[in-house]
């Protein structure tokens, strides 16, 4: 019996994707590229799908392309070493950790300018001081 074939709609729906990102996904080789019919048409089997699932939660926990592309070749890789799949996560948390800090200062500052900002009628406001060019960073 040969397996189901789906369409690229069928694939995006099965798999949560946009049919655009699983264009865009085969382009940068993360899906392999895949059976056409006659006049074209890409199909795509559960095998396909599973994939598709795949990026889609690597890249719902931030993994770049670069990264996803590392997973899948382990994930696929039957006689991988999980301590690989660990140096990148590891990694990836320790990116996550520098964006949240940076995240933070930035908030810190804004949160500043909001505070010395009185909200009123005035026309003056720290907020567009900052914004043009001031530099009017919270107290360390």
């Amino acid at each position: 019996m040969d397996a189901a074939h789906f369409n690229i709609g069928q694939a995006a729906r099965r798999s949560g994707v946009s049919a655009k990102m699983v264009r865009h996904y085969e382009s940068l080789g993360l899906l392999p590229a895949v059976q056409r019919t006659d006049a074209g048409y890409r199909q795509y089997t559960e095998r396909e799908v599973h994939t598709l699932r795949f990026i889609r939660r690597a890249r719902d926990l931030g993994f770049s392309m670069a990264e996803i592309a590392d997973l899948l070749k382990l994930w696929q890789n039957r006689r991988r070493s999980s301590a690989d799949v660990r140096r990148i996560a590891s990694r990836h948390v320790q990116d996550l950790d520098r964006r949240i800090a940076e995240m933070q200062a930035v908030r810190a500052t804004l949160q500043h300018l909001v505070h010395c900002c009185q909200g009123d009628q005035r026309p003056d406001c720290p907020i567009l001081d900052e914004l043009e060019g001031g530099h009017a960073h919270p107290p360390r």
